[in-house]
């Protein structure tokens, strides 16, 4: 199945009404096919499975171009596994995609594949840390919200604990910066690491929580414990 066949196919399962509702929700100026989450991951897990890893990475460049809402989505979530080897084609289309990001849902899902092959490969991070200098908001935000598999070990190894403190250090440096996604992406982050290293985010928010808006601090502490 290519990408025409493909759009045509979720286009004749969309809903005209949701598909309106999207469009102003998302707010970006693509086409919205009114199509939910549950029949692109039943779509996608079947394609992971009955294609090759250069077919799906030659799929998933046709599904991009599209631009239409849900079938970038369904091209990110081609890669949404732990292993894939080897993967660094798909790590160049992922890193590809991330500046031309422009909407909330497609950059989080761009990510939610782009966190595999970080954790695949922890050098990566230096390719993600130049994000964190980019004039483009969303490629900013894509680096706190594609390395969140670094908030949830219980027990990291030394250099886990490094790579935390590393990307503190970049939400540390996002602080300043008053746009809302901005500070959101902050405030999930330390929101997440609180569940399982509660003293580095009372650290974070004692140096930085009053420089934060107030949304982003009250969402970062949402559950630490009570004084």
């Amino acid at each position: 199945m290519n990408s025409d066949d493909l759009l045509i196919s979720l286009a004749q399962q969309g809903d005209a009404e949701k598909a309106s509702q999207m469009a102003r929700y998302h707010k970006a100026d693509r086409r919205y096919l009114g199509v939910g989450n549950p029949i692109l991951n039943d779509l996608a897990r079947d394609l992971r499975q009955d294609l090759s890893l250069d077919a799906r990475i030659a799929l998933a460049r046709d599904l991009w171009a599209t631009d239409v809402h849900e079938i970038r989505i369904l091209a990110a979530k081609l890669f949404t596994q732990a292993r894939i080897r080897p993967d660094e084609d798909v790590w160049s289309l992922i890193q590809s995609w991330v500046p031309v990001c422009d909407a909330w849902a497609i950059g989080d899902h761009v990510c939610m594949a782009g966190q595999k092959r970080l954790v695949a490969d922890h050098t990566r991070l230096d390719t993600v840390e130049g994000w964190t200098r980019s004039d483009h908001m969303w490629t900013r935000r894509a680096a706190l919200v594609i390395t969140l598999p670094w908030t949830k070990q219980n027990h990291p190894k030394p250099e886990e604990l490094a790579h935390r403190d590393r990307i503190l250090g970049w939400a540390a440096s996002y602080v300043p910066d008053r746009n809302w996604f901005i500070q959101k992406a902050v405030a999930w982050w330390l929101r997440d690491l609180s569940k399982h290293d509660a003293p580095r985010v009372q650290a974070f928010l004692a140096e930085h929580g009053d420089a934060m808006k107030p949304f982003a601090r009250k969402e970062a502490g949402k559950y630490l414990p009570r004084p």
